[in-house]
């Protein structure tokens, strides 16, 4: 990993002091740098001995970023990480212009690999994250939203690079069709429990722990797991007062949206998702061999279940 943020490091070089600065600001928040792990990680178990892995963990971390960037823009967010959002200290333009720089730079990064399958995984999971962000807007005050059009969602916009990571790592491990196979859909699992937990903390995280404001999904009407639960398990009651949120946005009812989940257990059933997720993606790597790699997908893997940040 320090290897990986040697390569960001130079990598963000500008001549542009504005896209410097915006891009040194958000690389430095921090950040559990989970997606470049799992390039890492999953070289390592494919036996990968070069170089070219650091790079393209750099790469995914690029385009997470640049995501991030976006979407804060689009949420109108001014938390994460626990420090204010680049689009709070240097303003919506900035903020998407240096995601645009973020995207491009990544592109010339993936070509300086020279390897066509790995261009073609990354040009694929980046706009299907694209299309992630896109359905996620529509479904915004959209309480109509089911579990599968949610999933749908959450696979397109997170899961999708989790995915393509841990593909990366394989093809640079030159794994044989099934291993590669094994290992996208492993990070596609990882990637869909991660999001189901951000899901949970979102109603239920400590702030100071979580880096953001609680009942940020909710203010941005965005239907998810906890509110799509109550919705269908709710009395009529509940469910009104879940509804009359996602469709109007803002904090108004969040004491009344809380007490609805909690009485439905909602959080506990979103849990109990993210675990079958995880279990999926544990399954997906039988066919590795043991080794120390192996065993950090294993803990990375129960990390995305268990954590509360």
């Amino acid at each position: 990993m320090m290897a990986v943020d040697a390569v960001i490091r130079a990598r963000l070089a500008s001549d542009v002091v504005l896209v410097r600065q915006v891009a040194e600001y958000i690389i430095g928040a921090g950040g559990k740098r989970l997606r470049p792990a799992l390039v890492l990680f999953a070289a390592g178990a494919t036996g990968y001995p070069g170089t070219h892995h650091h790079d393209l963990a750099a790469v995914v971390e690029f385009i997470h970023t640049a995501t991030l960037l976006h979407d804060d823009v689009v949420d109108e967010s001014d938390l994460r990480r626990g420090n204010s959002t680049a689009n709070a200290m240097f303003g919506n333009a900035a903020a998407v212009l240096v995601g645009d720089f973020l995207y491009s730079r990544a592109f010339q990064m993936m070509v300086a690999v020279d390897n066509m399958r790995v261009m073609s995984v990354l040009s694929d999971a980046t706009n299907t994250i694209a299309e992630g962000e896109v359905l996620q807007l529509m479904n915004c005050h959209n309480a109509d939203v089911d579990v599968e059009a949610y999933l749908r969602v959450i696979r397109f916009k997170t899961a999708k690079l989790f995915e393509a990571a841990a593909q990366l790592g394989a093809i640079l491990g030159a794994a044989s069709p099934t291993v590669e196979e094994n290992l996208a859909r492993y990070g596609m699992h990882l990637g869909t429990a991660f999001q189901l937990i951000d899901d949970v903390l979102d109603y239920s995280g400590d702030e100071s722990t979580t880096g953001k404001h609680l009942g940020d999904d909710l203010a941005e009407g965005k239907p998810t797991l906890p509110l799509i639960h109550v919705l269908q398990h709710g009395d009529e009651r509940q469910s009104a007062v879940v509804r009359r949120a996602i469709e109007q946005g803002g904090r108004e009812d969040f004491p009344a949206v809380i007490e609805a989940i909690r009485a439905t257990d909602a959080l506990a059933e979103a849990r109990r998702r993210a675990q079958a997720e995880s279990a999926l993606a544990l399954a997906e790597l039988s066919r590795l061999a043991d080794s120390t790699y192996k065993d950090s997908l294993v803990q990375l893997t129960k990390f995305a279940v268990a954590r509360n940040y």
